[in-house]
Parts: C-alpha cells; sequence; structure tokens
C-alpha cells in the first residue's frame, strides 16, 4: 500500500475517491489480520501462560490450554475471515498485484460488498472479544498490571503517527504528527517532507539503521526530554494522536490513558492494550467503509499520463509508520529507493528497552534463568519487530545472547538460547 500510494505519487496522480477507499477497507483487514496474529501467537501466552512459564508451554498451545479450544478456533477463524475480506477485494491476501499507479485494477461488485457485509461486523465483535480477554486476564492479575506499570519496561521517548486533519489516528492517509515525551506536538509533515524531519544514523555493528528526529539531532541512545529518538509502533500511534476516529476505539483509548494515569503513556508493554484498540478502530472503518456506496463506483482507475520522477507513499504499517520514497527515469524505471519501515524507526528503542529489561530484572548473584530471559525477549516482542523486512537480510535464526558485565566491564558470564 506504502508502494502503491509513492507510485501515485512518482506519477503525479491521484486515484479515484472509490479507488481510495478499497485500498484502505483491504488493508484495515489486513491490520486485523496481523495485529491479531501477535496478540494471539506471541504476546499473550507472556500474559495467560505466564512470562516465567516453561518455554515448552508458552505458545499459542499453551494459550489455548488456558482459556479454552474454542477460543482458539474462533482466533483462527477470524484471521481466515481477514484474508478472506483481502481475498474478494483484491484477488490475493498478501502481496495483491491489484494495487496500480492511480487507483486499483477491480471495482467491488455489489454481490461482493453483500459477502463483505456480515464479515466485517463478525470482525468488530471479535476485536471487542480481544479487549474483554485482556481486560479479564491481564489487568484483572496484580501481578501483570505491576510489570506492566513497573519501570522495567519504561522508556521516555518522542512518539510518531499518521493521523487525520483532527489529529485522530488514521492508518492510510493524512499527516505524519510528532509529539515529544510531555504529549506536545512538535511538527506534522507530508509525505515529499519527511527528508526534512527524519534522518538515519548508521552503526557499524549492523545494517539495521536507526531513524531520529533531524532538527535535535543524533544525541545517542538517550531517553528522557530533549531525547532525538522516537518510537512509531501502536502505542506510539496512539501517544502521537488526540483519539480515536471512531466511537468503540475512542472509547476503550479514554480508558486505557486513564488507566495508565495519563497521556502520552511511556509504559511499554501497554502496547498489547494499543494493539487491541486498533483492531476495534479496523473493524469500525471496515463497516464505516463497507456501508458507503461511493465504493461501488466502478471508476477505479486514473492512467498515467505524466513522465514519472519522483514520489513518497507513506502509510501506518502494523509495526509502525512506513515510508516508500522511489527514484525514476522517463520510463518509471526505479534508480534509487529508500524505505524507512516501522522496525526500523524502532530500532533504537528496541536496542534501549531491551537493555533497560535487562538490567532492571538481572540481579547480582541471581540465577538467569529462562523465565528471566523470556522477561528481556518481552521487552523486544512488543514492538512486533520484523529484522528482516527492517535489513532486507534473513539470517535464518535470531538468537538471544546476554552477556552479563561487571562494574570494569569484564564479561564474568554469557547465557544464550
Amino acid at each position: 500500500m506504502a508502494s502503491g500510494k509513492a507510485v501515485d505519487a512518482v506519477y503525479n496522480i491521484k486515484p479515484p475517491p472509490a479507488a481510495t477507499k478499497l485500498r484502505e477497507l483491504y488493508y484495515q483487514a489486513h491490520f486485523i489480520h496481523s495485529h491479531a496474529a501477535h496478540f494471539y501467537a506471541l504476546a499473550a501466552p507472556d500474559f495467560v501462560v505466564g512470562p516465567d512459564a516453561p518455554a515448552a508451554e508458552r505458545n499459542i498451545l499453551g494459550l489455548i490450554g488456558k482459556v479454552g479450544l474454542e477460543v482458539g478456533k474462533e482466533v483462527i477463524r477470524q484471521r481466515a475471515i481477514s484474508q478472506d475480506i483481502q481475498i474478494i477485494i483484491g484477488g490475493r491476501a498478501t502481496h495483491p498485484v491489484w494495487n496500480l499507479p492511480g487507483g486499483v485494477a477491480k471495482a467491488l461488485t455489489k454481490e461482493e460488498r453483500e459477502k463483505v457485509r456480515p464479515m466485517v461486523v463478525e470482525q468488530l465483535g471479535f476485536a471487542e472479544f480481544g479487549l474483554k480477554l485482556f481486560a479479564d486476564v491481564v489487568m484483572g492479575n496484580k501481578a501483570y498490571v505491576d510489570l506492566i506499570i513497573g519501570d522495567g519496561y519504561e522508556l521516555v521517548t518522542n512518539y510518531m503517527g499518521l493521523v487525520d486533519d483532527q489529529n485522530k489516528v488514521n492508518f492510510f492517509d493524512g499527516k505524519v504528527r510528532v509529539v515529544d515525551t510531555e504529549g506536545n506536538e512538535l511538527f506534522k509533515y507530508t509525505e515529499p517532507e519527511y527528508m526534512e524531519y527524519i534522518a538515519e544514523h548508521v552503526e557499524p555493528y549492523t545494517y539495521l539503521k536507526f531513524p531520529y528526529l533531524k532538527k535535535m539531532g543524533w544525541d545517542g541512545f538517550k531517553e528522557g526530554k530533549g531525547t532525538s529518538i522516537y518510537q512509531a509502533a501502536p502505542l506510539a500511534r496512539l501517544n502521537a494522536a488526540e483519539g480515536m476516529a471512531t466511537p468503540k476505539a475512542q472509547a476503550e483509548f479514554e480508558k486505557m490513558y486513564e488507566t495508565l494515569g495519563g497521556k502520552p503513556s511511556h509504559k511499554l508493554l501497554a502496547a498489547h492494550w494499543a494493539r487491541l484498540i486498533e483492531i476495534v478502530y479496523s473493524a469500525e472503518r471496515m463497516i464505516e467503509l463497507v456501508e458507503d456506496d461511493e465504493i461501488l463506483d466502478p471508476n477505479v482507475r486514473v492512467m498515467p499520463s505524466t513522465t514519472p520522477s519522483e514520489g513518497v507513499g507513506i502509510i501506518e504499517a502494523p509495526r509502525g509508520t512506513l515510508t516508500h520514497h522511489y527514484w525514476t527515469d522517463e520510463n518509471g524505471i526505479v534508480t534509487k529507493a529508500n524505505l524507512i519501515v516501522g522496525t526500523t524507526n524502532n530500532n533504537a528503542p528496541i536496542s534501549m528497552a531491551v537493555k533497560k529489561a535487562a538490567q532492571t530484572f538481572i540481579k547480582k548473584g541471581g540465577e538467569v534463568t529462562d523465565g528471566l530471559l523470556n522477561m528481556v525477549e518481552m521487552a523486544f516482542r512488543l514492538f512486533d519487530p520484523c529484522f528482516s523486512c527492517a535489513t532486507h537480510s534473513l539470517p535464518g535464526q535470531m538468537p538471544l545472547t546476554v552477556e552479563i558485565k561487571n562494574k570494569d566491564g569484564e564479561t564474568i558470564e554469557t547465557v544464550s538460547r
């Protein structure tokens, strides 16, 4: 979707309204599919089964063992519904070829809309179920609440997210808004302006870059007021916005910040709560789009007629703000490209969060257990990162190695898996 917007810009064309709405409808279904996978398969086992439970139980099967087989079946069924919606609209659930310069390849028929209508209503029910599960199992457990609001998973940075003209969360269109550590707006920028505001720091030990706020300058891996580091994941999106654009999501948005003690929240584990609120928003937005008769307009593409040159497209990926920037020759062949994906935005915060969790939970003289290592991993996992996306390299494994050093910097113990 970011690529589609970037190519529209390369040809300097604006798709018809129906095409834009179809793209967004497709994309909201993807958001539910992606967020549900992360919450139920990767995040929920830490809370439902327990952060220090044996690794063999801390997975989707352990989750089903706790909440019941019917719940597990429903999660799988609802993720399949998300993909079915995408297939009906765009022909494929993943990597669609339906998104074209100037619009989309296929309009939505009345018959297809009637198929999708009950599906999006079901998705909203599923979204509300997720929030109830979180309220009962996580927020109903004092130990988990203490973990969420404790210092081990807190990181004070700036926050980024795409917003509409009312500063409400928008995954597909609008301006990128950045707020500081206290929630004050620093700036908003349009797609072509991103290089005026975002720069990318490089370290010699990794292919993965470290974006930062350009006007503030790179000042290292520091948190707190004045830092140039920002986050761009679900909690960051909600921190950067002034609310949600749909009613049920807005009510949950208000409940979350009231519980967390105000906005912005620097409590990293609240990202899982924010992710569930975003599922509600996506489901509500799908219902709005399906009921919009303009979505049936057969005019879904403007054919490119200009000489291509350069373009930028920005959307909110589930993992954070996603920027595609292409430069082409006069034949539309890409000569240069720059991508800042969600995980790249969050690279510095991920590094800082993992370090902080390790320093908080690993105590002098204490045994470094598998459960303790998992609590360090939780600081990584809450960002739902995709390092292969962010580095364009797939090493084949993602090992965890913890080196414990004394005050002189000498390694006294190494624990890995």
